[in-house]
């Protein structure tokens, strides 16, 4: 081993530099190579900013990018459409360029202040046209992506599901309040006091009050009064039913606006004032709830006083469960990062109990996800194990992603925010203070990316099983340990290098300047074979790794490409980190190793099958009739002879590399290694589909970790490759 290699070797296994040109990153502005593309996010079209539209819209947010898209699409097949399109466009990167400068407000005021800056100094058609393309307007406020917007989303989406559910409620007690009227007015005109001679002369008026005898008719009616009126006791029921519909503190009467409001603000900051706010109003909530539906009995003439008057008189919140599920629900929301154990234990208590509260549970640091031995300590509460505690107590709907999915995930917000329970919401939001000067959103899209933080749902209002409730493709390709992009950059010569790059956990942590002690930059010139990407480090399970180190590709600002050597803590949380998501995974559904190993036994029993048959087939009886017509040819005295048994022949060795397809037990180890070089046939055993798609150290690796043995390397197709000697000498074992 050379004393470069030495050092290399050195740096990964201490963390310490000690080789000529090597140095840290600290202060030097570098990225990971998949992410410096991004860095001017105001030049790019994404998701945000968000426009959080008015009460009772659907859906409750947009877009900038959706809504500018709907405003030229309505311009198709206008004479002028190009040029407007031309205009839209500009308009739209001003106020995203406004909003990432740190401007708040309304999309109309943002508009107007935009649209005034590129109008000035500019021909009077522009003008024109923004005007024009203004009247396709929907206001509401702008959001962009930062440490704020998770409490302002999710707010925003809780009031909306809040105000529907007034709405909906309203309309029953204002039909119920109207019903059990009509009721009481009826009695009151088959009373006494309703049946009066001056009563009966009021209500058929003067034009015929000559033609009746209302005293007579009066004494008539009311002699069959008590067939028709209502008992003392349900009149006395029914008033007071409608005392306490008519004077309900949590859906009060339908305001100026239109918009029934709540019970106060139901915003909490803290889990333990919510908790008790909620114990407050529940007795009041459950009396509620019961007059509702007493009422509905009055209604339908279907209330009996023996049978249900000790009923109701029983009846507590516990029963009521549904009919709770229509009041308005209690939002939290928790920074986890500066939250004390005892909150956290209020936290768990909610969730276990089953308490209709919606948790907003953000985090903005990265240690409190993706722990580094010997980093500063995670947070006190982790965002992880809460979430896996709400998925284990069954009843939570948990929601977990990262700020810039937000507007992704819109969908699954509004489903939380209706659920007929405990919802929990846990959203890293990229607001490290410790970032290397990269946007909150390209963050918190890393975080996702990286598997640091995955996004899933877990609903179990949509079905009984974990396929239904569970859901995990919102992640970037789901069924691998790592997203594979295609990297583009030009070498010294100027030439066009592409190939497919991993982005790990690694190159997520590699934006915090906290972990820079974590890497180490290499000089060109003493880049060799001896180093391999981070990715293969991670899948390569033995420690040590000899006398290969993991490196990371990075850019500086000039654009120029570093590869940064990474030490062995890393490549250690990389694992866990990897081993949790799989973990995930089989939560969804994907390399279930139940399924797996199920798939193995029932393949290999049809295998066995297959091969007791075929030798069934080929049995002694049939040998000796194929054989027959040959024997009976043979010179005299041979025929006498046993025919002899050919012995099989000894494997062919080739230089070729190769798979025995047949008798791949569908691992998945070489795909994840590099799945264009190895894929599945229909049958789902692996071969190989293009050998220049990969290394020879792909695949020799492949072979190593291929679980039945049925890769076989042979040869070397580039020879030159680095690392040929190590390799050629790991690959004689395979054959």
């Amino acid at each position: 081993m050379t004393s470069q290699a030495q050092n290399h070797v050195a740096f990964y296994l201490t963390g310490r530099t000690a080789g000529p040109g090597q140095g840290g990153i600290e202060g030097l502005g570098l990225l990971p190579a998949l992410l410096a593309r991004y860095r001017d996010l105001a030049a790019l079209r994404h998701d945000f900013p968000l426009v959080l539209l008015g009460p009772g819209a659907d859906p409750v947010v947009l877009s900038l990018s959706e809504l500018f898209d709907d405003i030229v699409g309505g311009l198709a097949g206008e004479p002028a459409a190009g040029r407007l399109t031309h205009h839209a466009r500009r308009l739209e990167h001003a106020i995203r360029a406004r909003v990432a400068g740190g401007t708040a407000g309304t999309l109309s005021s943002l508009w107007d202040e935009a649209a005034r800056a590129l109008a000035t100094g500019a021909d009077a058609a522009l003008a024109d046209d923004l005007d024009r393309l203004r009247t396709a307007l929907v206001d509401g406020e702008v959001v962009g992506c930062d440490r704020g917007l998770p409490a302002r989303l999710l707010t925003h989406a809780w009031r909306s599901a809040q105000e529907a559910k007034a709405r909906s409620m309203r309309k029953t007690i204002d039909r119920l309040v109207l019903q059990l009227s009509e009721i009481l007015i009826a009695d009151e005109e088959h009373s006494a006091a309703g049946m009066s001679p001056d009563r009966l002369r009021a209500s058929v008026g003067t034009g015929f009050a000559a033609e009746f005898d209302f005293d007579a008719m009066s004494g008539l009616l009311t002699r069959t009064r008590a067939k028709t009126s209502q008992s003392d006791e349900r009149r006395r029921r029914i008033r007071r039913l409608l005392a306490t519909l008519e004077s309900l503190e949590f859906f009060p009467a339908r305001a100026a606006t239109g918009t029934p409001g709540t019970d106060g603000d139901l915003a909490f900051r803290s889990c333990a004032a919510a908790l008790e706010a909620y114990r407050e109003r529940l007795p009041r909530m459950a009396g509620v709830a019961k007059a509702v539906v007493l009422a509905g009995l009055e209604v339908e003439g279907e209330y009996r006083d023996g049978e249900h008057d000790a009923v109701f008189e029983a009846l507590g919140a516990a029963d009521l469960e549904k009919e709770l599920a229509a009041f308005p629900d209690i939002l939290v929301r928790l920074d986890a990062d500066r939250m004390e154990a005892a909150e956290g234990a209020v936290l768990m208590e909610v969730l276990a109990q089953g308490l209709p509260l919606k948790v907003l549970l953000q985090t903005d640091d990265v240690a409190a996800f993706a722990p580094v031995a010997d980093a500063r300590a995670p947070a006190s509460v982790s965002v992880r194990q809460v979430a896996n505690a709400a998925i284990g107590a069954g009843g939570v709907f948990v929601l977990q992603s990262a700020c810039s999915h937000l507007y992704r995930a819109r969908e699954g917000i509004v489903r939380g925010m209706g659920f007929a329970g405990p919802a929990l919401f846990t959203v890293y939001s990229g607001a490290g203070a410790a970032a290397n000067g990269v946007p909150e959103y390209l963050m918190a899209a890393a975080a996702m990316e990286s598997r640091a933080f995955p996004a899933f749902v877990f609903d179990p209002s949509a079905g009984a099983d974990w396929a239904s409730r569970f859901r995990l493709e919102d992640n970037p390709q789901p069924q691998a340990d790592w997203p594979i992009r295609r990297l583009d950059y030009e070498d010294e010569s100027l030439q066009r290098v592409s190939h497919d790059v991993a982005f790990t956990v690694v190159d997520f942590l590699a934006c915090h300047e906290e972990y820079a002690e974590h890497f180490s930059r290499v000089p060109p010139d003493s880049w060799n074979g001896h180093m391999i990407p981070v990715h293969e480090s991670v899948a390569d399970e033995r420690e040590p790794l000899d006398d290969r180190v993991p490196y990371l590709l990075m850019v500086g600002p000039d654009d120029a490409l570093h590869r940064v050597l990474v030490d062995r803590r890393l490549v250690r949380a990389a694992r866990r980190c990897r081993d949790q998501w799989r973990s995930l995974q089989e939560l969804g559904g994907i390399h279930n190793s139940h399924a797996e190993r199920l798939l193995a036994r029932e393949k290999q029993a049809w295998e066995e099958q297959a091969r007791r048959e075929a030798e069934s087939r080929l049995g002694e009886p049939a040998v000796a009739q194929a054989a027959a017509p040959a024997l009976a040819a043979a010179p005299a005295g041979v025929a006498e002879a046993r025919p002899a048994v050919a012995e099989t022949p000894p494997a062919v060795r080739s230089d070729e590399p190769r798979i025995e397809t047949a008798r791949c037990s569908s691992c998945n180890e070489c795909t994840k290694i590099n799945s264009r070089m190895f894929q599945y046939d229909g049958n789902k055993q692996a071969h190989i589909v293009d050998l220049k798609a990969g290394t020879y150290a792909q695949m020799v690796q492949a072979a190593e970790s291929c679980q039945v043995a049925v890769i076989h390397p042979g040869k070397p197709w580039n020879p030159d490759e680095p690392g040929l000697a190590e390799l050629i000498e790991r690959a004689e074992r395979f054959g």
